[in-house]
């Protein structure tokens, strides 16, 4: 699709530091959309849009998890800060290619603003907690799991749609020629607000409704005939 001439973007909730790998590993040049569109960064590093939530705000989601038992985190500089050493802070380290700082409290080290705040737990409590922390932050935060693990909170400027738009509007690009790709609940604005939105099969309901289409997942060459119905 680069050798095609399309501008590839990639649109991922992980931080920074765990995007580059995979977007170098991809080839692409950047810029990436990360944080769950709370920012669009050049590949080495430059910020090209920063929408993080508010100090107060991050603390009620903060303050709502440990009421509960669980694991919340938070971000700055890049790094991953959280106040307790938990199993899933290691967990979510591992698969994002980050270190954990413990950093005891999350009030004092969380700095003026966060890119965005993560639960993880399991999938059963977090499709059970979704609709009322939707309901809570209605208006003020954008609320869905990336994977089902992970429930991930951002500004409510902030979503994968905003940075995309922000994105095509910079490389004049219309949106009526945006194609966006996603399986997540995440991915849902995304790919409702693209010329053509794709959901890849076994998605959330809501990411399918999103959706004018479907491919197949991981390994069943969904993007390959993707790529082969916009080259041709």
């Amino acid at each position: 699709m680069v050798e095609a001439g399309l501008t590839v973007i990639a649109c991922t909730g992980r931080p920074f530091p765990g995007a580059v790998p995979w977007v170098i590993r991809l080839g692409l040049k950047g810029p990436i959309v990360c944080y769950q569109g709370a920012q669009v960064r050049t590949l080495d590093g430059g910020v090209l849009l920063d929408h993080g939530i508010p100090h107060d705000v991050a603390m009620e989601v903060i303050r709502y998890a440990q009421e509960r038992d669980l694991h919340v985190q938070a971000y700055r500089d890049d790094m991953l800060i959280v106040a307790r050493d938990r199993p899933e802070a290691r967990r979510y380290a591992e698969h994002a290619g980050m270190e954990v700082h413990v950093v005891g409290d999350l009030d004092r080290a969380m700095g003026p603003t966060t890119p965005k705040l993560v639960v993880v737990s399991t999938p059963e409590n977090l499709e059970a907690l979704l609709p009322d922390a939707r309901r809570s932050w209605a208006g003020r935060l954008n609320v869905a799991t990336s994977t089902p693990d992970y429930l991930e909170f951002t500004s409510v400027e902030s979503d994968k749609a905003s940075a995309v738009r922000f994105l095509s509007e910079r490389f004049g690009i219309p949106q009526a020629e945006v194609v966006a790709v996603g399986d997540g609940r995440n991915d849902a604005s995304m790919i409702a607000w693209a010329g053509l939105g794709v959901a890849v099969e076994g998605s959330p309901s809501e990411v399918i409704a999103a959706a004018e289409r479907t491919i197949p997942g991981p390994g069943h060459a969904g993007i390959v005939q993707l790529a082969d119905q916009l080259l041709s």
